[in-house]
């Protein structure tokens, strides 16, 4: 559907988008005819529509819902970030009609958050085929690629001409509108390649496909995790990417809606493990849940804490005598936790690739320990200046003392950033080697190994350069 065009006078200074969502909502709150106020809508994009629905109250909204036709309601609600909000508020048989009209992945994500008793209901209401196609859907595991392909796809046999094969394409079109690539399939539905929508068209009426067949085609299994094939996915820009069963038979399909979906949500709950949860959080889920998903590692991270604060308290006298060391303590332990989180990061990263050899690995810890050894060189010289002119000029300290406490500072930054570069790069290593996901288990771990090394490090050097060796 083609979104309404607004086209600006070209001499104007500053373009504006036009506001599509409050025309939308004041035509649903007219007192246009149904019909009328059906055809006012169509002229605006499904996207538009969607978002008009949240300036609209309940009843505006329901009256809304009467005058859609089923097919332009759920294309709606496909774009909606609020789907499933506006789903509950219908009936139980227009709930249906516009599940039956989804996406089979949209449809099996709605009815998977569902109690028992209510996804019963509305899958026995449903449209055989739909049935089915959920069924299969349902029966991966949402990591698993086959949970989010679609069935909607133009497939023909091999041996056919191109007029044939248009003939298909026509025929196949009204029930499926992902015509941009078509696939081959053998007399066993085994899939022996592509074909571009473009490449149909120019060809010559008796050109045998063969010659205009993509052999080479990108394809995933269905029971592929979607995480290890994700990096893989990202390489190739087409439109869709055919699914395959154990036997090489097309299934569905991924279009590159699902790819981009499957990215985000594979980068999303990543950057949630980095911080120790189990999976990415939102606003609707339960406080039970949340907290279930934090507490265990906070309980983790709290032993391994106490294991620090022991250690300070070895040094113990070191603080009694100079308590002005304790002030730049912070400091020390921050930036090796930030290193160590940025290495932690670009492992993170090269780990998506199933491909890294061991070389590449070793490889990936010596630039990180480089990178680490002059990030501290350079941060480390400018805290012994700045840290010592600042206790010797503001605070009064004599130049020994304040150049000695730099020192240790400024060393204790290239040491703990240095080492913290090399936790951060082999702890999650060390994690895949083991067979467990290094996002979860790495960033809190490599938090308070960094704030070891850091504390060892910095209070070490305090107490053999100024109370030893200066005997300050």
């Amino acid at each position: 559907m083609s979104a309404k065009k607004n086209f600006p006078n070209e001499n104007a200074a500053v373009v504006q988008h036009p506001d599509y969502s409050n025309e939308i909502a004041a035509i649903a709150r007219s007192n246009l005819t149904p019909r009328l106020m059906r055809e006012k809508i169509g002229d605006y994009h499904e996207n538009d529509i969607a978002d008009a629905l949240e300036l609209l109250k309940k009843d505006e909204r329901m009256r809304l819902y009467s005058i859609l036709d089923t097919d332009m309601l759920s294309d709606i609600l496909e774009y909606s970030d609020r789907r499933d909000e506006w789903l509950s508020e219908l009936g139980i048989r227009k709930r249906v009609e516009v599940l039956n009209r989804f996406e089979v992945t949209t449809a099996v994500e709605y009815l998977r958050q569902l109690d028992k008793k209510q996804r019963s209901v509305l899958i026995d209401l449903m449209e055989d085929g739909v049935k089915k196609e959920i069924a299969f859907s349902s029966a991966f595991d949402e990591d698993e690629i086959g949970s989010k392909m679609t069935t909607n796809y133009i497939a023909i046999g091999a041996g056919l001409n191109v007029r044939q094969a248009m003939k298909e394409l026509v025929d196949q079109a009204a029930d499926n509108d992902n015509i941009s690539t078509i696939y081959v399939l053998d007399e066993d539905k085994v899939l022996v390649g592509a074909i571009d929508l473009k490449d149909l068209i120019v060809a010559r009426e008796n050109t045998e496909l063969d010659s205009i067949i993509m052999t080479s085609y990108p394809y995933v299994y269905a029971e592929e995790q979607i995480e290890d094939c994700i990096e893989r996915l990202q390489d190739y820009s087409e439109d869709s990417i055919p699914v395959l069963d154990e036997n090489n038979k097309l299934k569905g399909i991924l279009t590159a809606q699902d790819v981009g979906q499957m990215i985000h949500d594979v980068l999303g709950d990543d950057y949630a493990k980095l911080a120790g949860l189990s999976a990415e959080e939102d606003l609707e889920e339960p406080l039970r849940k949340s907290i279930g998903k934090r507490l265990p590692w906070l309980l983790v991270l709290l032993g391994l804490g106490l294991v620090v604060s022991s250690v300070v308290g070895i040094f113990e006298k070191v603080v009694a005598h100079l308590a002005l060391i304790v002030c730049f303590q912070s400091l020390v332990l921050d930036m090796a936790g930030n290193v160590g989180t940025q290495s932690l990061a670009v492992t993170i990263r090269v780990l998506m690739d199933e491909q890294v050899s061991k070389k590449q690995k070793l490889y990936l810890i010596s630039k990180e320990a480089r990178v680490g050894l002059c990030n501290g060189l350079i941060l480390g010289v400018l805290s012994f200046l700045f840290i010592g002119l600042y206790l010797y000029l503001l605070k009064g300290q004599v130049v020994i003392m304040a150049f000695s406490i730099s020192a240790c500072t400024g060393i204790a930054l290239l040491v703990a950033m240095l080492l913290s570069s090399i936790v951060g790069t082999t702890v999650p290593m060390l994690f895949k080697q083991l067979g467990v996901d290094p996002a979860v288990a790495s960033g809190p771990l490599i938090t308070t190994i960094n704030d070891l090394v850091a504390v060892v490090t910095y209070y070490g050097l305090a107490w053999v350069l100024i109370i030893n060796v200066l005997q300050m």
